[in-house]
């Protein structure tokens, strides 16, 4: 055992070798050390702290000189040794936890009476010290003759799932009926407290942890790591999966951004034949629409008719007498609308699904051809469960004139078969080769899905080269606060698809983004859209390289495609490029050093989060017009007051995803909270280029962020403070700005 001191304090470290030395010369003296400690831990009953203690020391310190100096001890099972492992027990179930382990080892306790040790656990639980008693079965190994369910309950209630873990470990079937135990909590109207009111010692409780939502997970995550079977877990699959439900039906009903058909497909594989589930979904149906819309969606399912309300179920009879006039209307409806996106402009039969090794290698030269530029994108079926892992299915090239659809499930069967190695091949080498032109939008995060399906391809991201990311030149367009044309027409679009929209003039149809990308075969909406979601990269990239200066870009666009990786230390970073882009992606397209023009600081409006207000006051002693969010607002307040009023939001930590992503990556920053609000202040300025002048200086107020001044007399100015609780006025007014004649007196 080390007995230096952790801190690394020599002196220390020499005083606890002394003291142990000390304290194993005083073992070696007793003629029964023991009898001894069993003498001094009695002495000293009904201490149970929870930190150490001098009884826990000395324990253990005997201990350890017991196994470095074995000496003769009591024969097993003999008269003396059940004399001292009863009067072990009986210290133990009035002495702090820390004494467990040491006293099981000095005093042999799990060879003891397990009736006696049994008699003994019970009695902590009754006495209600449920942590002490799990700790002392599990040193003691009485798992498998206590009751799991009573040992269980009071912990789990006090969310210490962890040291339940611990008590049920190495026990296969206490794990069973662990998770038997948990998995009733997940019962759909099933009501905790019921439980909670059965255990009034439980002073503790920590029920919000054993939600249905939240216990749900904790079931699945065992249920993995033990390796039980699913059919003992119905009830927590059936919350994971109702969960799912509830965010397809928002993504349906609220954000229109799931077409039926899709909705359909991903909800028939979620509910299955479950009544249950079935049941929910009625619900959640007529909760979000009317009896209509429950109905449509209730006959695309073939809910049974007798789990519908009445008024459901009329209006369900009622469209099915319509049948396919309708159909036809709808689908006619749906092609209006597609003409209003972006269309793929090559014609069908240049799209080619390669979905084996010869398709791979015929047309391995139009995908490997040197000094050509190319769209790469991926895609991957959505994982509404908590704790999946999305697949990607499909990768798809862009060349000029074609777009090449690369089946990655159908090529990755076999794992290693000629398909999977010459997948892996063709698309290293296209990665690699600099003189190919590589374009993307968030590229990186697709390279990392690939590479955590495809072992071959891992960290294939940061091999890269000659790759331009879109979605860093989107943020440098947006920094430069030049909308491009169309912006107007922009809103409520995001990503990719807003890049298009204010590039191109018309947006992507993002309809079959989350459609079903493992189904065999795909659709010919699935194909298209896969298709146009590359080939319209090239466009893009063709209309930013003929105007540059039209969007407030470099002429250069491919002068800065090299990987971040692969920059030598120190190197300058594009300027207006975020911290966070740099760091996860590579280098890409940068905006020119004085391209972006400078925005004056009094046009310059912000808005920030309430965490960053001494931020606020800074840039409103640069004159920037700056609100800021009380303690006790939203964060989403921020996006309101952005969109209504045309600022830019600042934020910092995980609120920035979730504002970006209402009103676009150049109208939201995410500033560094690890410096201080000066040094954010020039970061926030450099960033969006804004100039500053001294007639900007205390141009506005601190405190109310107005720009209108009025001007006061010095004793004015003192009644002022001392009626705000200031004992004495400034000793110089400070007002630059005002220049007032009543200031300027001795």
């Amino acid at each position: 055992m080390d007995l230096g001191d952790p801190t690394g304090d020599p002196a220390a470290g020499e005083r606890r070798r002394t003291l142990r030395e000390e304290a194993w010369r005083g073992f070696a003296a007793l003629d029964d050390p023991l009898a001894g400690l069993l003498d001094m831990l009695e002495s000293c009953r009904g201490r149970r702290g929870e930190g150490p203690s001098l009884e826990a020391w000395i324990s253990h310190q005997l201990q350890c000189w017991l196994q470095a100096q074995p000496r003769p001890s009591p024969a097993q099972h003999s008269l003396r040794l059940k004399q001292l492992q009863a009067r072990a027990v009986r210290v133990l179930t009035e002495s702090s936890p820390s004494l467990v382990a040491p006293l099981a080892s000095i005093f042999q306790l799990q060879d003891a009476d397990r009736s006696c040790l049994l008699v003994h656990v019970h009695r902590l639980h009754h006495e209600g010290r449920f942590r002490e008693a799990v700790m002392l079965g599990t040193t003691l190994k009485l798992q498998p003759e206590l009751d799991v369910e009573k040992m269980s309950i009071p912990l789990l209630l006090q969310d210490k799932v962890g040291l339940v873990e611990r008590y049920v470990a190495g026990f296969p079937d206490l794990q069973r009926r662990l998770l038997a135990l948990m998995d009733s909590w997940c019962q759909p109207g099933f009501d905790i407290r019921d439980v909670a009111r059965q255990y009034p010692e439980v002073t503790s409780l920590r029920l919000e942890k054993l939600s249905p939502k939240v216990l749900s997970r904790q079931v699945l995550r065992l249920q993995e790591r033990y390796g039980v079977a699913p059919a003992v877990c119905p009830n927590a699959a059936i919350q994971q999966r109702l969960a799912a439900l509830r965010h397809l039906c928002h993504k349906r009903f609220v954000e229109k951004s799931l077409s039926q058909e899709n909705w359909t497909d991903h909800v028939q594989g979620l509910v299955g034949q479950s009544p249950c589930l079935q049941e929910q979904l009625s619900q959640l149906l007529v909760s979000h629409g009317d009896p209509v819309t429950a109905a449509q969606c209730a006959m695309d399912l073939s809910l049974p008719e007798e789990q519908l309300p009445a008024a459901v179920a009329v209006e369900l009879h009622r469209l099915r007498l319509q049948g396919r006039a309708t159909e036809a209307d709808s689908r006619l409806e749906v092609k209006d609308m597609k003409d209003q996106y972006y269309q793929l402009p090559i014609p069908r039969e240049n799209v080619h699904l390669l979905a084996s090794w010869e398709d791979l290698t015929r047309h391995a030269g139009a995908l490997l051809q040197r000094h050509q530029v190319v769209g790469v994108d991926l895609e991957w079926t959505p994982v509404f469960v908590a704790g999946g892992r999305p697949r990607p299915s499909l990768l798809q090239v862009a060349v000029e004139g074609h777009v090449f659809l690369l089946d990655i499930l159908a090529l990755s069967q076999p794992p290693t078969g000629q398909g999977a190695q010459a997948f892996s091949r063709l698309v290293a080498q296209l990665l690699s080769d600099p003189s190919i032109t590589k374009l993307g939008y968030g590229m990186v995060g697709d390279l990392q899905k690939l590479g955590t399906s495809c072992p071959t391809l891992a960290h294939v991201e940061k091999q890269i080269l000659g790759s331009i990311d879109l979605l860093l030149v989107h943020r440098q367009m947006r920094v430069a606060n030049m909308p491009a044309p169309g912006m107007d027409r922009a809103r409520g679009l995001r990503g990719l698809s807003l890049l298009v929209q204010q590039v191109l003039g018309t947006a992507l149809d993002k309809t079959q983004q989350l459609s079903n990308w493992d189904r065999r075969p795909l659709c010919e909406e699935q194909l298209i859209y896969a298709a146009a979601d590359a080939y319209c990269l090239l466009e893009v990239h063709q209309a930013l390289c003929r105007e540059p200066a039209r969007f407030h870009l470099s002429e250069d666009l491919a002068g800065s495609r090299r990987p971040r990786h692969r920059e030598r230390p120190g190197a300058q970073k594009p300027p207006g490029l975020p911290k966070a882009s740099a760091s996860a992606a590579p280098r890409q397209v940068p905006v020119a050093e004085g391209t972006a023009p400078q925005v004056p600081a009094r046009a310059f409006r912000v808005v920030c989060d309430n965490m960053l207000q001494g931020l606020a006051r800074s840039l409103r002693c640069l004159g920037v017009d700056a609100r800021m969010l009380g303690d006790g607002e939203d964060h989403r307040r921020a996006a309101e007051v952005a969109r209504q009023e045309g600022r830019i939001i600042l934020t910092s930590g995980q609120p920035f995803h979730k504002l970006r992503a209402q009103v676009g990556a150049g109208c939201c920053l995410s500033v560094d909270c690890s410096l201080k609000a000066q040094q954010q202040a020039k970061a926030v300025l450099k960033h969006f280029n804004v100039r500053v002048t001294h007639a900007d200086i205390f141009s506005r107020c601190q405190a109310c962020n107005c720009d209108q001044y009025l001007k006061v007399s010095r004793d004015m100015m003192k009644q002022l403070m001392w009626l705000s609780g200031h004992q004495e006025g400034p000793r110089s007014s400070g007002d630059e700005a005002t220049q007032s004649q009543e200031v300027q007196e001795p």
